[in-house]
């Protein structure tokens, strides 16, 4: 299993005009950083913190002209600065595909852009032959919940305190967040659980979730 090229990525997934797909170079790593510290200063704590650290890239992250590794860091730049960022992490043993993050510029929002990452998302997933691509969404805003949903993105659950946020200056609270996935596979390669070995709950919740899809139900 090998990460797609950039250059296949760039012919599938279009981008707004005066925009590029570049892989992260080590020697981009500190421009990354310094970025993202900017556009999202509350990522300073929680899941996405990682990505403000030099040796989560060094030691993580498949970097151009580099040995692959399970997480693709991808920029997107004009031919002035650089616009934005996604990166998503392969599980080899499962076949799924995590959005671990997208991130524009605040002076390149609303230019498409983030439709552009789930669609970039979706895409590697299916290069790659995996079988659900999939994130997580803040609820403190509706933005990338609404993105998520317009993209075919299928609301699955909501997770209590699954992730940390800077929520005011100086104030962290874990925080409800919404799971998001889209099923890359065909329906008959689904296994459908069956109704009598759910518990009532278990059953009211698949049933609200996937209509129809519950075996014996």
């Amino acid at each position: 299993m090998h990460w797609p090229k950039i250059e296949d990525i760039s012919a599938k997934v279009l981008l707004p005009d005066g925009y590029r797909f570049e892989q992260l170079k080590r020697s981009e790593i500190p421009l990354l950083i310094a970025g993202l510290g900017t556009w999202f200063p509350d990522i300073t704590v929680g899941t996405a913190s990682c990505h403000l650290r030099e040796d989560f890239y060094t030691r993580a992250a498949f970097l151009a002209g580099e040995p692959e590794t399970d997480v693709l860091v991808i920029l997107v730049k004009t031919d002035h600065e650089l616009a934005g960022m996604y990166s998503c992490e392969r599980d080899q043993d499962t076949l799924a595909l995590y959005g671990r993050l997208l991130a524009i510029a605040p002076k390149h929002r609303g230019t498409n852009l983030g439709p552009a990452g789930l669609a970039l998302l979706e895409f590697i997933g299916r290069a790659m032959g995996m079988g659900i691509a999939y994130g997580m969404a803040t609820l403190k805003v509706p933005h990338v919940q609404k993105a998520m949903e317009e993209f075919g993105f299928q609301l699955i659950g909501i997770t209590p305190g699954y992730d940390r946020e800077m929520v005011a200056p100086g104030v962290v609270k874990r925080v409800y967040e919404a799971v998001y996935a889209k099923v890359l596979v065909a329906d008959e390669e689904l296994l459908l659980p069956q109704a009598q070995n759910l518990t009532p709950n278990t059953k009211v919740l698949f049933d609200s979730l996937f209509p129809g899809k519950l075996a014996g139900g």
